[in-house]
């Protein structure tokens, strides 16, 4: 029983990522570069050094509340994981969940999503809010169905780093604000099994980049447009590593 199992769930898996490879084709190539860095301590500042190595992507609006508000991002990686950096302009902090692996996609938010392996529809999931709560997950995603599953034995070299900061106001629930960092690591342990290896230069995932706000009204930024669910995987762009 427990062989059928695996055999059905490996002919699905397979399934879904030949159905995804196949909506890969004819999408924009546009890549998104990401530089190699030494290791360093996430501050919520986003002042280390190694953060000149490298230029803002600008994430544009998907779904408008009809707010202009610019939003930013820097990705650095190194041996060990990957450095994200987060500039997003504000008005108000929409943020009163104060626990890690809450909803946060509820409230203001930033997102990551990482898909090492297109032939596979697994792929990972970051999201850290103004208050620096964060939901790390591994989302298998077969047929438009998908869980998120929360890391096991998450500690010492498998734990993200990740920090915030606000511009213009108090790190605090519907405060008043002009805008907010965020700042986090995210090691390739954490990733596993998906990522067993580091990846060297020429590789290229794919991924994308996201951001929610709910001050008044719900409004989206990213950087590969998706139909409204952030999970639509096929949709995600090339990430290479130089």
């Amino acid at each position: 029983m427990i062989r059928v199992a695996l055999v059905l769930l490996g002919w699905l898996l397979t399934g879904a990522g030949l159905m995804a490879q196949t909506e890969l084709s004819g999408r924009d190539t546009t890549e998104l570069r990401i530089r190699q860095t030494t290791d360093f301590t996430v501050n919520g500042l986003g002042d280390h050094a190694n953060w000149t190595k490298t230029d803002w992507v600008p994430i544009t609006v998907q779904e408008s509340a009809g707010r202009a508000l610019g939003t930013r991002v820097k990705l650095l990686y190194s041996e060990a994981g990957l450095y994200f950096l987060f500039q997003a302009d504000d008005e108000q902090l929409t943020a009163t969940i104060l626990e890690d692996f809450g909803a946060l996609y509820n409230e203001d938010v930033v997102e990551v999503f990482l898909w090492p392996d297109p032939s596979v529809p697994i792929y990972f999931e970051y999201e850290l809010s103004p208050l620096n709560y964060e939901l790390p997950i591994l989302v298998p995603n077969v047929n438009g169905k998908f869980l998120g599953w929360k890391p096991w034995h998450y500690a010492g070299s498998q734990r993200t780093q990740h920090a915030t900061s606000v511009q213009g106001g108090k790190k605090k629930s519907n405060a008043p604000i002009k805008g907010w960092t965020a700042e986090f690591f995210i090691p390739y342990k954490l990733m596993n099994p998906i990522v067993t290896t580091p990846p060297k230069p020429g590789t290229v995932w794919r991924g994308n980049l996201y951001r929610i706000d709910y001050d008044r009204g719900y409004q989206t930024w990213s950087w590969r447009k998706t139909s409204g669910s952030f999970h639509e995987f096929a949709k995600y762009g090339p990430i290479r590593f130089d």
